[in-house]
């Protein structure tokens, strides 16, 4: 699950939020408080470190950590 680590160690450093506080099912916006900028800036990080490009109408639809993760397995 080296995926999901690096990007909960990624969200907990941009978001100051525990990282014991993340998991799959965490959403972004409602529990975690990402706004839009947060969201933006998450996501090209998300795309140097795991060398892909996120399709803008495929982060709207990223709603959970877990989103983001499969996202990333799929794509890479």
């Amino acid at each position: 699950m080296a995926t999901f680590d690096t990007v909960k160690s990624m969200i907990a450093k941009q978001l100051k939020v525990d990282e014991s506080k993340i998991t799959l099912e965490s959403r972004l916006v409602e529990d975690l408080k990402a706004d839009s900028a947060n969201v933006m800036v998450m996501i090209m990080d998300l795309e140097d470190q795991f060398g892909i490009m996120v399709e803008d109408d495929q982060i709207m639809k990223m709603k959970t950590v877990g989103d983001v993760v499969d996202y990333i397995e799929k794509h890479q």
